[in-house]
Parts: C-alpha cells; structure tokens; sequence
C-alpha cells in the first residue's frame, strides 16, 4: 500500500480519537448586555414644595394681528360673528403676551409619571382651542371636534410619529400619545390651512401657559436651581436661572420684543 493511501485510511481513525478524548472547538466567552438602569421616579415632598410665578412681558409697539379670512369654508365663516385674527401674537390690554409656554428646561432629576387627566384639544369655530399647550410625555391627549365641519388633526413632529386624521362632525374623540420629549409640536387642519396650534411635550408636568393678564404659575416643584425657559411662537425662546428654597414661592420676569424675531 502506498504512503497516500496510509494516510487516507488513516484519517478516520484520528478523527474518532478527537472525539473520544473530548476534542471541542473553544469559544469566547459570550458578554452579557447590561441591562439599562431606569431612572428612578421623582418623589416631590408637598411639605417642600416650591412655586414659580410670573409674568411675560412686550417691549414695544403693540403689533397688528392678521386677520383669518375663512371664506372658503362657509360652515366656518357663519360660526362667527365679526371677524377672526391670528393668535401668533397676542398682546394683552395691559402689555403682556399670551401663549408663551413657560417651563423647567434644566434642573430637574428623575422620572415624573404621567398624569391620569388627559389634555384636552378642541376645534371650535373652526380655530385649535387652546392654542398652545402642555402635556407629559405619554398622557393622552383628547382631541374635540365640536365644529359643523370636518377637520384634519396633522401633528408635525420631529422626534415622535407624525399622523394624520379626518374628524367629521360628531366624531368620538380622538386619543392620541407622544412618547418622546418635543418642543414645540405644530398641529395643523389640512383641509383649513389657517388652523394651528402648539403643544409642548416633556418629561415632568412644571409647564404653563401665560393667560390674559401674561400670568403664569408653575407649583409643585423640589427645591433646587433651575433653568426656566419661555418660548414663543414667533419671538422664540428665552431663559433664566432661578433658585428656590423649601416652600417658597418667587416670582420671575420675560420680556419680549419685536426684535426677537430679527424684524
């Protein structure tokens, strides 16, 4: 027999040897993932609790509101009785501005849950009610159409899904969610292109919206030193720092002007 056919026949052989002395393939070790630590949830003692109020304020020329001409949709148009203008920018009689979204921007540690009453987001008289406003992330928001007329809810969001919905007259309300932290969140009617409104989404429930008299009031909060922003829809946003102590309530000032738009 011939040296090749030696070992030819003998490669059988060694092959069971290996396996009877337990011959195996080493493997690396296999890491196991980490799993993600959860923050925890906010715990704000009521017996410590702080407040921040405030007011927000324009500097200059009170500025002429545009007005919404809704002709092409006649249902809406014989909803109102004089004539209807924009709420971009909305100065008070006593110089303040309306829905400017005050918040805590920097500050604040760990998980806020979200709050079992939903936000609620009417069409009425064909315009968005409230114009701008607050939620949590993940409580639900309850979308009204109390209006003669179909509309089209269209969030436009950058972080969370955007979706699109034809609400006839009459229609159940509309449950919706955002997930993620956004600010600010531009909900359109594509079938009437002037209809607009804001909402803010974040991680923890220290939000207002100016009113009438540019007041806010944001309570509730733990001691500490926070960044609180202000932000609005054609001037942008501006910031301060405060600081507050167990229970106590400080006030704080924004200003706004015409030339925060660059105009």
């Amino acid at each position: 027999m011939t040296k090749r056919k030696l070992l030819i026949a003998a490669i059988p052989a060694l092959l069971l040897l290996l396996v009877a002395c337990g011959g195996e393939e080493a493997t690396a070790p296999t890491e196991t993932a980490e799993p993600e630590a959860q923050p925890t949830v906010a715990q704000v003692d009521p017996a410590t609790a702080a407040t921040i109020t405030g007011t927000v304020k324009f500097a200059g020329s009170k500025p002429r509101q545009r007005r919404i001409r809704m002709d092409a949709d006649a249902q809406c148009a014989n909803l109102h009785q004089g004539a209807v203008y924009s709420e971009q920018v909305v100065v008070n009689d006593n110089g303040t501005l309306r829905n400017v979204f005050v918040y805590v921007k920097e500050g604040l540690s760990g998980r806020y849950p979200a709050p079992s009453e939903p936000v609620v987001l009417d069409q009425q008289g064909c315009v968005y009610t409230p114009h701008v406003v607050g939620a949590v992330v993940n409580q639900e928001i309850h979308i009204l159409n109390s209006d003669p007329t179909t509309h089209n809810i269209h969030p436009v969001p950058k972080n969370n899904r955007e979706w699109n919905t034809s609400m006839p007259p009459g229609a159940n309300k509309l449950v919706r969610k955002f997930p993620r932290q956004e600010l600010m969140i531009p909900i359109k009617c594509n079938i009437h292109p002037w209809m607009r409104s804001y909402v803010g989404v974040l991680e923890h429930p220290f939000f207002a919206v100016s009113g009438a008299d540019g007041g806010f009031e944001i309570t509730g909060l733990p001691p500490g030193e926070y960044t609180i922003a202000a932000w609005q829809e054609k001037y942008g946003t501006v910031e301060q720092k405060v600081t507050v102590g167990a229970k106590e309530s400080k006030s704080v000032e924004f200003e706004f002007s015409p030339s925060s738009a660059g105009d």
